[in-house]
Parts: C-alpha cells; structure tokens; sequence
C-alpha cells in the first residue's frame, strides 16, 4: 500500500491542528499524521519545509504544495478537495 500523498505536521492536543485534521477527515482524505517536538526552537523538520516552525504544517505531493496556517490550509482542502468530496456524495465525478 503506497503512502498518502498528505502528510500533516501537528502537536498532541492542538486546536489549530485538530481544526485540520476534522476537514481532513470531513473530505475523506487520507494522510499520515506526524507528531513534532512541542518545543518551538525544536521543530526544524518545519522549518525546513515552510520556512516556519509554527503548527499545523501540510504537504500535498499530488499538487506540490507546502502551507502552514490552519485557515489557509482549510480553505486549501476546501477549494482543492472541496468538489471531488461534493461529486462522490452524489454518486458522479468531478
């Protein structure tokens, strides 16, 4: 089974991530989460990939986007996913 193309950077008990990862799970998505050190100086893996160590960070490989920001990344899965979701639950295609 191959990997899925969402990967979601988050923190235990974070409201901004548990705010993604609901739309995430809303739209059906797949995406495997990783957990970062709680400490912000640490999170380098995040900083490496958006240039901030601020949480919830998404990486979408199928559209080759890298965004931090929970309201940004919403709208992202919303306006990206948003009609693929609205198709399936009526049965057509997007």
């Amino acid at each position: 089974m191959s990997e899925p193309a969402i990967t979601l950077y988050r923190l235990q008990a974070c409201p901004f991530c548990e705010r993604v990862v609901r739309t995430l799970d809303e739209y059906g998505l797949d995406y495997r989460s990783r957990f970062v050190e709680p400490m912000h100086s640490e999170r380098d893996v995040v900083k490496r990939l958006t240039g901030k160590r601020t949480v919830p960070a998404i990486v979408d490989e199928t559209t080759g986007i890298t965004m931090s920001e929970s309201a940004n990344i919403v709208e992202y899965i919303e306006r990206t996913y948003g009609n693929e979701a609205a198709a399936a639950e009526q049965g057509g295609e997007a």
